[in-house]
């Protein structure tokens, strides 16, 4: 597999996704909700977890009609929570995928309602009347609201609140980022797995590989906070410093965090191998190495 292989999948897998978000997010929804909606959405982002689903579905000869659900219901998920996570009573950002977040552009009520609307198409998305099985549909379903509540992303947003100000060791920074993170990208990779089937060895395998890949792209997002420009990022650059967060870099030191990066990413390929199947899925493979790469 080159790098040619990998953008031409990942192109074609990105253009479905998109197709998909731009069928399924309305733009009809009333009082401007809508607009709000695909303006958090649509047109922006890497789409990784949306890959992370589609590479683990191939790996498992997956289901397509369930993957692809899956793939649109994790980034619904994901933008809702950068929607919240930006206004003010949280981050207070004004900068998102290199435009003004939904509450610079639309209030912050509306903002928090788009977020609302976004969780709950989710779960719509994954529950369609024909085409997913019903067994399978409960699966994405309970996969997904594990990770994006109390026990994955949104308490791991409750203690990175708790934690401004304070001093936390390595163990610490890390449970609170394979909640915040880790919990919605190790579940994408799951969530592509669950649309084949795969035995227990190959399940425990492919979870080590979405926790390597999810505490990897935290790593490497606290060395690109400190390492790279605004314009570079699409978002404002230096404010986990500013906001006196606990990140890997202030933790660890910058050296020490890209080779956790590194080390990371050798786990993944590892759990991977382990898992039985490597050969299916370069595209994991590959987008392991995409997250620890983005450094550079």
């Amino acid at each position: 597999m080159t790098e040619r292989d990998f953008d031409a999948w990942a192109g074609v897998e990105l253009a479905a996704v998109e197709t998909a978000l731009d069928t399924w997010v309305p733009a009809d929804a009333p009082a401007g909700l809508g607009e709000a909606m695909r303006y958090g959405v649509l047109d922006g982002g890497k789409r990784l977890r949306a890959l992370l689903v589609l590479a683990a579905a191939q790996a498992v000869g997956g289901v397509r009609e369930g993957a692809l659900r899956a793939a649109v219901a994790v980034e619904l998920i994901h933008a809702y929570s950068l929607v919240h996570d930006d206004m003010p009573c949280m981050d207070n950002d004004v900068l998102r995928r290199g435009k003004p977040t939904v509450h610079v552009q639309y209030g912050e009520a509306q903002a928090m309602l788009a977020g609302d609307a976004m969780q709950a198409l989710a779960f719509d998305v994954l529950t369609p009347d024909t085409g997913v099985d019903i067994a399978l549909q409960a699966r994405l379903v309970a996969l997904l609201a594990r990770s994006a509540g109390h026990a994955g992303m949104a308490g791991g947003q409750a203690i990175d609140l708790a934690s401004i100000g304070r001093t936390l060791d390595e163990p610490a920074l890390r449970d609170m980022h394979r909640r915040k993170t880790g919990a919605l990208l190790q579940a994408s990779v799951l969530m592509g797995a669950a649309c084949g089937r795969v035995d227990a060895a190959a399940q425990a395998a492919l979870e080590e590989y979405g926790a390597a890949v999810g505490l990897a792209f935290q790593v490497v997002d606290d060395i690109l906070d400190v390492t790279q420009l605004s314009a570079q990022l699409g978002k404002t650059a230096g404010k986990d410093i500013d906001d006196n967060k606990p990140t890997y870099v202030s933790v660890l030191g910058l050296d020490a965090a890209r080779a956790h990066a590194q080390q990371l990413r050798a786990q993944a390929h590892a759990a991977l191998a382990r898992s039985g199947l490597a050969e299916r899925g370069w595209a994991l493979a590959a987008l392991a190495d995409r997250v620890v790469e983005r450094e550079h």
